[in-house]
């Protein structure tokens, strides 16, 4: 089973190589593409987006990366993968791809990295938004858990990590409607280099409270939560209130929106890229 739906590969300046999916650009004679860069979640791939991909308007250019230490990317030697270190990834990823300012979309840990990105590099972006994911920093009982989860990974590897993990980012209703789902979501987890979890686990950690990138940013953002997620529930999701911040639940969705309800996310991002300002 493939655990990346990643079909390009670059080598970044640092040495970090980076699979990804690319759907090229859209349909021709419709005007110029707009580009969406999504950015999946801890112990996942770009094969998070699977479900979500075929929904999306034809005429926009689809980028998924496979984050540093996971599906098919590289796993650069480090005790810790800071979240700009992603977001840097990020960055040169773009550079060298060139798809003009983009929509960045981030679930959960793509959300930490989303908004690192957007507080570095507004100017490479048309707007952000985050999927399942907080702007807030991690509790102190959360860090010891990032502990937890590093020491465990490092001593018995990724499967009876993952086991334990996947079941709870679904509802708890589709955790047995929802099987087949929950097990592709495991096995798209035992495919993350063990060095690169426990990485990337430390570098959650240690991640600043970013509310002010939601209270400051000049671009449009998109904020999603699902009514039944027991990782970020929504009020740790909507801490701002803006005009510019478009706020949407999934009723009776977990943590895996893209997954659990992918034509109903499909249809707030197009609602969000077609609002007044954001076209």
């Amino acid at each position: 089973m493939n655990r990346s739906i990643a079909n390009h590969t670059l080598t970044l300046p640092g040495g970090t190589r980076l699979a990804y999916m690319d759907s090229g650009r859209g349909s021709a004679g419709r005007g110029p593409s707009r580009t969406i860069v999504l950015l999946h979640g801890y112990c996942g791939s770009s094969a998070y987006w699977e479900q979500l991909l075929p929904c999306m308007d034809k005429n926009v250019r689809m980028i998924a990366p496979d984050l540093r230490g996971h599906g098919n990317s590289s796993a650069p030697k480090a005790d810790k993968y800071r979240i700009e270190d992603f977001a840097e990834d990020i960055a040169q990823l773009l550079d060298m791809l060139d798809p003009g300012p983009v929509l960045l979309l981030g679930h959960s840990l793509g959300g930490y990295i989303t908004l690192a990105f957007a507080g570095h590099y507004p100017d490479r972006l048309e707007g952000f938004g985050l999927i399942h994911s907080t702007a807030l920093p991690d509790s102190e009982e959360a860090k010891g858990n990032r502990d937890k989860a590093a020491a465990a990974i490092k001593e018995r590897g990724m499967e009876p990590f993952v086991d334990g993990l996947v079941p709870k980012l679904f509802a708890p209703v589709h955790q047995a409607s929802m099987a087949e789902a929950v097990q592709r979501v495991k096995e798209i987890g035992y495919g993350t280099d063990p060095g690169g979890a426990a990485a990337s686990a430390l570098g959650m950690k240690e991640r600043p409270g970013r509310i002010n990138v939601l209270e400051e940013t000049a671009l449009p953002v998109l904020i999603v939560a699902g009514s039944e997620d027991g990782i970020v529930p929504p009020e740790k999701a909507f801490l701002v209130e803006r005009p510019s911040i478009a706020r949407h639940v999934l009723e009776g969705s977990g943590h895996m929106g893209m997954i659990e309800e992918p034509q109903e996310l499909a249809a707030i991002i197009r609602q969000f890229m077609n609002e007044p300002g954001n076209s």
